[in-house]
């Protein structure tokens, strides 16, 4: 009996312990903006995406073809379309990834029953038709309304091949590299913003040691030449995740002949690549992991910037994360590669690390999230001709607002979110303005614990205030094709305006955004 009597106290104590923590009392926050400190520019294109020849995201993502039963416009998925414009999508990167380098655009244009069929080496050397290629591709940058960034191919590629590759695509000559766009049905050239020499050469674009990389940089780079009043910027391939001696190497080397380096970054929960961990069914502490390496990209952007800082103290050269997410363990009901769903912890994840692009946007100017369609951190899923809109999608949706504004810094001191002996901030404040109206991005990245903040306004006087949250009960709830919105943003209630103060909850898990007006 007395044993029982113990065990049962036991139980209450722990069920207690339970409820205590999940019910623990909001924390407040102080914070403070100043809005004449409203200086640098939000680079649009950090809201960039990436689209590579990879599983589903080409082919059944965005392009379906012409002769589809499923809705399209020439080819392209209707659905997807409408939803990538609701994004205003700034940039489109483009064909990979490590298929970029193994890409031979002259497969990819002319009649498409005359193109070769060829394997994707990299991703599972699955047949690809070549349906969808240069054409196509700047095709759907026009009807998205956004800047091409393609990704040009070092690592199996020529010199000569890149330089015609880029006369192709822009020149309005006639030259006969001009007049083959023509016959296949492009009178006008096109604008190519960016161009990517190489992608991950130090990997699958490669092998090569950061010397010899940039020693093929310079080379390659002497060719990719303006045609026709186009302007390319050229971005030099960097390292992925930590690795500050290549990178430096790089920088050094190349900066004079460089508009931009890259970099990438990828958080797996486990940090093991060959078990990187559930997409769903996750543990707290895969979600305290996935946001505590999503802080830690910033340490990594530092030191990157302060080579940068060391040869360019101008900030010419720009720094762009052009390929960055969660990288999960794929789905086990999915043939297409890299296929993962998308939850709550992955919205968590975008609104932090966008909130760090922004104070960084002096040297951050592009940012691609891997990727747009099926693979990865997507915005969309598709299967056949149903589509899903993942709550990372809505995050870019409630984000809008920072495009082409101007970045205000805030001063707060976060609470940390503790797991284990280990700690994070709970919040991620970010703030812009734009023709008057100034919006607050908000993150709770504590599961647990509610948040109350009180931001204090400097140089705005606000008549007027909005919002909307991202959240969900269960911290893996995601969107699928029998519950397409459940996770999806809802207006805030609590907001308050007193005298020059805007106060409001900030929920557990949560990502808000609140329009400020004059």
């Amino acid at each position: 009996m007395i044993r029982r009597w113990s065990i049962c106290l036991l139980i209450a104590v722990a069920t207690l312990n339970c409820l205590s923590r999940c019910r623990a009392q909001p924390a407040r926050v102080l914070a403070s903006l100043d809005a004449s400190q409203a200086e640098t520019t939000i680079a649009p294109e950090i809201y960039g995406q990436f689209a590579e020849h990879l599983g589903g995201c080409i082919y059944g993502g965005l392009w379906v073809g012409e002769q589809s039963e499923i809705p399209h416009v020439n080819g392209y998925r209707k659905d997807v379309l409408e939803a990538l414009k609701r994004l205003q999508v700034p940039v489109l990167r483009w064909p990979g990834g490590c298929f970029a380098d193994d890409y031979h655009w002259r497969d990819g244009v002319g009649p498409r029953k005359d193109r070769p069929t060829t394997l994707n080496i990299y991703w599972g050397g699955v047949e690809d038709d070549n349906s969808f290629g240069t054409h196509e591709f700047l095709g759907l940058c026009e009807l998205l309304n956004c800047e091409a960034y393609v990704a040009g191919n070092v690592g199996s590629g020529t010199v000569e091949e890149m330089r015609k590759w880029v006369e192709y695509m822009t020149s309005d000559s006639n030259s006969s590299l001009a007049n083959l766009r023509r016959q296949h049905g492009r009178q006008q050239p096109w604008r190519v913003r960016y161009f990517g020499v190489g992608n991950e050469n130090w990997g699958c674009g490669g092998n090569m040691s950061a010397q010899f990389y940039s020693d093929l940089y310079r080379r390659y780079a002497t060719y990719v030449r303006d045609f026709s009043g186009n302007r390319v910027l050229k971005i030099a391939s960097g390292p992925s995740g930590r690795d500050v001696p290549w990178m430096d190497t790089l920088i050094r080397n190349v900066f004079d002949q460089a508009d931009a380096v890259s970099m990438h970054y990828y958080v797996l929960p486990t940090e093991d690549w060959d078990r990187k961990g559930p997409a769903t069914g996750f543990s707290e502490a895969d979600w305290f992991s996935v946001i505590r390496q999503s802080f830690a990209v910033e340490a990594l952007i530092e030191d990157y910037e302060q080579i940068l800082d060391d040869v360019d103290p101008e900030r010419r050269v720009a720094l762009y994360v052009d390929e960055w997410g969660t990288w999960y363990d794929k789905a086990d009901d999915r043939a297409s590669a890299l296929y993962q769903q998308n939850t709550l912890r992955d919205a968590v994840s975008a609104a932090i690390f966008l909130n760090i692009f922004h104070d960084h946007a002096d040297r951050i100017r592009m940012a691609n999230i891997a990727q747009v369609v099926n693979v990865l951190q997507a915005m969309i899923l598709t299967n056949e001709d149903s589509m899903v809109l993942t709550p990372t999608y809505h995050v870019f949706e409630m984000y809008r607002v920072h495009q082409g504004a101007k970045h205000i810094p805030i001063e707060y001191a976060s609470p940390n979110y503790v797991l284990e002996g280990k700690q994070v901030p709970s919040l991620s404040l970010t703030a812009s303005i734009r023709n008057g109206e100034l919006n607050v991005s908000l993150v709770n990245s504590n599961p647990q614990q509610d948040l109350e903040l009180e931001l204090k306004l400097v140089g705005y006087k606000s008549a007027a205030a909005s919002g909307r949250v991202l959240t969900a009960e269960s911290m893996d709830a995601l969107n699928d094709f029998q519950d397409a919105d459940r996770v999806h943003p809802a207006a805030i209630q609590d907001i308050s305006l007193q005298g020059n103060s805007l106060r409001l909850t900030v929920p557990a898990k949560s990502v808000s955004v609140v329009t400020l007006r004059p």
